[in-house]
């Protein structure tokens, strides 16, 4: 395109690369005139942040890093995707010699690169809208870099030129998504700091990996393999490009397991739901707050340990807000005396499922999100898992969509930590004298309810903890504490 232009304002004697730097400069100037005009408004900065010097600013988004397990699963997958980004960039050109093209073709591999990440910052947040957004990051990452493993292999210009697009694209959603949840998982106060300590870190991988790519190329060299009749070629930059598909790819996939939030969901059908528009495919708003869920059969002492929860939490300095599911609210209340009063009658489970999560709704609207947004503790005597094993198992529904419902109800508002109280579901029945609407159901139900429990916790064992409620209460308390107490460390 350079060579064009020059052709075309008579400056053909000026050499493409020196044209190219030209409008690069004038690329720069534009941007500086842009930025000069915007108005930034003047916040009050206190005079210790003032006083900080860039090793302090740095060092403390470095901190703030590695206290934060989304973060690292954030910056982890960045690094990985600059790692793979500069092993293509440095090899490009000898990538593309090696398919018999020269410049021409060199340029036109860039424009692909640009124009599919122009693509995907553009349109894959509109096209993934309602899509996680700590799924979609790791998932992208791993896309991008299994497509760079299948375009190292490559030896056809046409076709790789197509991968090399779409790579841009998975690359342009990845690199979106996870600056955007950069800013929304970071408080104010560290957000320029972590930002700081995050761009550092990335254009010195980069660099790093633009100067070591082509070094690794050239040790590894040229090999060609036979199969069969066939007889492929590849050089040092293929198998180097190779290696960092993989890098990405691993990387993402780790990602993916440090941030995952719809256990139990598998990806393949979290992405339908997310493109048909299903319900559930809400992206949880950030809160501050740790939030605490009791769960568990009947009888198996929920109440009693939320509320030595809450007095141990309460004695550590800590605001606590002890609500409950379903009767948490005044909406609440009148639903719970519907739900499980005798008089009630029969309830079609379908419709069961819907006062529950309407309960829920409501519940989380009212009380749960704004203790969280206070920085509270926020403890409940059940949550959605609740609806899951009761009117999912329990009353045999399909227990994908019951907890569909539920996270819509929720806007995906996950628990940070859900403690299950499992016994025998006789133990538990036998210590109830006046049983309600759901207490009197058939064994059988109650036994499906405990073990749709005990499957939740296995899909995400980090977020669970499973308590033998057989236990002494003193015994039960004191485990649940020690766990509690890891989460209140982060």
């Amino acid at each position: 395109s350079a060579t064009a232009i020059g052709e075309t304002v008579g400056l053909e004697n000026y050499s493409a690369v020196d044209l190219a730097l030209y409008l690069n400069a004038l690329s720069f100037l534009v941007s500086a005139i842009t930025i000069s005009r915007i108005e930034i408004p003047k916040k009050h900065i206190e005079a210790s942040q003032k006083s900080d010097s860039l090793s302090t600013s740095l060092l403390d988004g470095a901190k703030f890093i590695t206290s934060s397990k989304i973060i690292r699963g954030l910056i982890i997958g960045m690094l990985g995707a600059f790692v793979a980004a500069g092993a293509v960039i440095g090899l490009a050109r000898t990538f593309v010699g090696d398919l018999d093209a020269g410049d021409a073709a060199y340029g036109v591999l860039f424009g692909a690169v640009f124009t599919g990440l122009a693509a995907g910052i553009a349109i894959g947040p509109k096209v993934f809208s309602q899509f996680s957004r700590r799924r979609l990051f790791g998932a992208t990452l791993t896309t991008a870099g299994s497509l760079l493993i299948v375009l190292s292999l490559l030896q056809n210009l046409v076709i790789a030129l197509l991968f090399v697009l779409f790579i841009g694209a998975f690359s342009g959603v990845s690199w979106v998504t996870g600056f955007t949840m950069l800013g929304m998982e970071v408080d104010d106060e560290i957000r320029g700091r972590t930002f700081a300590f995050v761009q550092a870190l990335v254009r010195v991988s980069l660099v790093a990996v633009l100067a070591i790519a082509p070094l690794v190329a050239a040790a590894i060299g040229e090999h060609t393999f036979a199969f069969g009749q066939a007889v492929l070629t590849y050089n040092g930059a293929a198998f180097t490009m190779l290696g960092g598909g993989v890098i990405a790819a691993l990387v993402g996939i780790l990602s993916y397991h440090q941030m995952k939030d719809r256990p139990g969901v598998s990806l393949w059908s979290d992405i339908a739901n997310a493109l048909r528009g299903e319900l559930g495919a809400i992206t949880t708003p950030t809160t501050t707050g740790i939030f605490i869920a009791f769960e568990g059969g009947e009888g198996s002492g929920k109440s009693t340990q939320a509320k030595l929860l809450k007095g141990w939490l309460e004695e550590e300095g800590k605001k606590v807000t002890l609500t409950r599911e379903p009767g948490g609210s005044n909406l609440g209340s009148n639903l719970r005396e519907i739900l499980l009063a005798d008089e009630t009658g029969v309830i079609s489970p379908r419709a069961e499922a819907l006062l529950y999560a309407a309960d829920r709704a409501h519940h989380v609207y009212s009380v749960v999100r704004p203790a969280l947004e206070r920085g509270e503790v926020v403890i409940t005597d059940r949550y959605f898992d609740s609806s899951i094993a009761y009117q999912g198992a329990g009353r045999t529904l399909a227990t994908n969509e019951v907890a569909r419902i539920s996270r819509w109800a929720t806007e995906s508002l996950y628990p940070t930590l859900t403690i299950i109280l499992d016994q025998p579901a006789d133990i538990g029945l036998n210590r109830k004298k006046n049983a309600d609407r759901l207490e009197s159901e058939s064994i059988d139900f109650h036994n499906r309810v405990r073990q749709e429990y005990l499957q939740l916790a296995s899909f995400d064992p980090e977020r669970y903890l499973v308590v033998d409620a057989q236990k002494p209460i003193e015994e039960i308390h004191l485990e649940i504490v020690n766990k509690v107490k890891e989460f209140l460390n982060k």
